[in-house]
């Protein structure tokens, strides 16, 4: 009997011993997050979209020898990061690209956005659409296109403490949706 996504056995094991069930439900929970780390780095979707494709044919093809004992999402970025780096040498040969140095030596101090930055975008990203549409709207307005909460009421014809209360609400769900993250590796690693 084949495990699939109910099955109260780990996902790294199922994994590791190549259930297409598994490798399914890798690619549903992390594809988007993936795609976002390569289009952060490599600025293209088209590239991105190589990277990801890549990385899972690579993913796929070491199932076998994931170590359990290890956690699967750092396991799938690292991959995901060196993949983009061989898909943007290979594009640059091909097309005579900027050299990446180059477009380094051009970046802010800050520097590139890292996997973290990308992987906190996208948790965050998720949980907005999981947000109901009305709060979703006013946080998009607020945060997005910063207009102020009389703004906000005036766009959508809804008196301020309308905007307010729905803003509170908001908030309050968005952290709940990423409570997740707080003390996640990539949290850490931000502060």
């Amino acid at each position: 009997m084949l495990a699939g996504p109910c099955s109260t056995e780990p996902l790294e094991e199922r994994f590791r011993r190549c259930e297409q069930g598994a490798f399914t439900e890798i690619f549903d929970r992390h594809s988007g997050a993936m795609f976002a780390t390569a289009l952060a780095m490599l600025g293209n979707r088209e590239l991105a979209a190589d990277t990801v494709q890549e990385t899972f044919i690579k993913v796929w093809q070491a199932a076998a020898t994931f170590d359990v004992t290890r956690e699967l999402q750092p396991w799938l970025f690292t991959i995901t990061r060196r993949t983009a780096v061989d898909v943007f040498r290979r594009s640059r040969r091909a097309a005579d690209l900027v050299d990446l140095d180059l477009v380094a030596d051009t970046m802010p101090a800050s520097g590139p956005p890292t996997m973290e930055r990308a992987w906190l975008t996208w948790q965050v990203k998720q949980a907005m659409r999981l947000l109901p549409a009305f709060e979703r709207e006013v946080l998009h307005l607020a945060y997005y296109e910063e207009l102020t909460q009389s703004e906000i009421g005036r766009e959508l014809g809804i008196p301020v403490g309308t905007v307010k209360s729905r803003t509170y609400r908001a908030q309050r769900n968005l952290a709940g949706l990423l409570r997740h993250v707080v003390d996640s590796p990539a949290e850490k690693a931000a502060r």
